[in-house]
């Protein structure tokens, strides 16, 4: 899932940025954004995503049941997966945006990255799909920060059980750099180590999804385990020292996209309050299942028909290569085939090149790839059995 930049690597990167960001500079900010804190956008697209509008809210009884009914038995995998270990995530960033405008339906694997993403498309509902129920808890502890945050320096504040200093905060002009710098001033006090735990708790409580005590001690685990690591929390395998290319959260804020422009989910006020009002109306759907089970992929995307929606983007991260590895991506692409899709939807995954060359859109530096795929284009050649290896399916990616 994505990554970062190794030390030798850092200044070949910046070289590769200095021409985006200089042409940015011209739009941008201090931080890289319009002084609304807004991305750049031409003005038909802005137009189209300020037509959007997630859809109708769910009753928690129905975000409940959904959960319940889309899942399987959950899964086994070798890591904590609390935070993204792809460096480049948002390089599909500006391609995911001139997606906006169609609604339909997002479908993602992973903790947060989902929601830069979801705030890049606008969809009209998402559905996070894990094998590994953690996943789901940690999507109800997202879910409760979003419901208990009125704007991204609380929930900051919250994630990392830090007092943050407020005075002279201006939410909707602040850009990425400004909440970092707030962050990384405020400190951890036993008060506010409490206070986080204890809103949380009682939000994740509140929001009607049957939780056993096992289910609510994971989810405090979680929240405990960003308080303790801070924003240099990485990903991390179980038994195994994070990798040093693996980025930490502090650098997943502040990557940028391939314009130059940051562009995670907190970076403007505009895309916080999108993926917040998603939150608040039960409309980012966590579900535990195996991309090549038997239920949960295809049973969401009867859901996804069933509301008269199609997929617009399904984010695989590197999954793939693992139901290679298995033997069961032909379960896997069978299942994708039949999802509803609208024309133009997208693949997004993540290929790790560690470094090497090997695809022509790594970013020099980075050691993961991000990838785009049109979702029929997948299918056609699936069928043609053109993916007799990862190699041959990641090259079919742009």
């Amino acid at each position: 899932m994505p990554g970062e930049l190794g030390l030798s690597s850092r200044s070949t990167a910046r070289a590769w940025l200095a021409g985006a960001l200089l042409a940015a500079a011209v739009v941008a900010a201090c931080d890289g954004r319009r002084a609304d804190g807004a991305v750049p956008q031409p003005p038909r697209e802005a137009a189209a995503a300020a037509a959007l509008a997630p859809a109708a809210p769910l009753p928690d009884s129905t975000f409940a049941r959904l959960i319940a009914e889309l899942s399987e038995p959950g899964g086994y995998f070798d890591t904590d997966n609390l935070i993204s270990n792809e460096a480049s995530y948002l390089h599909v960033a500006q391609d995911l945006r001139e997606l906006r405008g169609r609604g339909g339906a997002y479908i993602g694997v992973g903790p947060d990255q989902n929601f830069s993403y979801i705030a890049a498309l606008r969809p009209t509902i998402a559905f996070i799909l894990d094998i590994r129920r953690d996943n789901m808890l940690q999507h109800l502890f997202f879910k409760a920060l979003f419901e208990l945050s009125p704007d991204r320096l609380t929930y900051l504040g919250l994630l990392f059980g830090r007092e943050v200093d407020g005075a002279g905060y201006d939410e909707a002009h602040a850009g990425i750099e400004t909440l970092v710098e707030r962050l990384d001033a405020a400190a951890v006090t036993p008060e506010s180590r409490e206070r986080a735990l204890r809103a949380v708790q009682g939000r994740v409580q509140a929001l009607g999804v049957p939780l056993s005590a096992a289910d609510l001690e994971r989810i405090d685990f979680i929240h405990r385990s960003f308080i303790e690591a801070g924003p240099d929390i990485r990903f991390t395998s179980h038994g195994r020292r994070p990798q040093f290319y693996y980025p930490t959260y502090r650098q997943l804020l502040l990557e940028r996209d391939r314009t130059g422009l940051y562009a995670n989910y907190l970076a403007s006020a505009e895309d916080f309050r999108f993926v917040k009002e998603m939150q608040e109306r039960n409309l980012v759907i966590p579900v535990v299942g195996d991309f090549a089970g038997p239920h949960a992929l295809a049973a969401v995307g009867r859901e996804i028909e069933r509301r008269g929606e199609r997929v617009v983007a399904f984010y695989t991260s590197n999954v793939e290569f693992y139901l290679m590895m298995d033997g069961v991506f032909d379960r896997f692409a069978r299942t994708v085939a039949g999802l509803p899709r609208a024309d133009g939807a997208v693949i997004v995954r993540s290929y790790f090149n560690r470094g090497r060359t090997g695809h022509p859109a790594t970013v020099p530096g980075y050691y993961s790839t991000q990838l785009l795929q049109d979702m029929g284009d997948f299918v056609e050649a699936w069928r043609r059995g053109e993916y007799g290896s990862y190699s041959a399916l990641v090259m079919a990616g742009r």
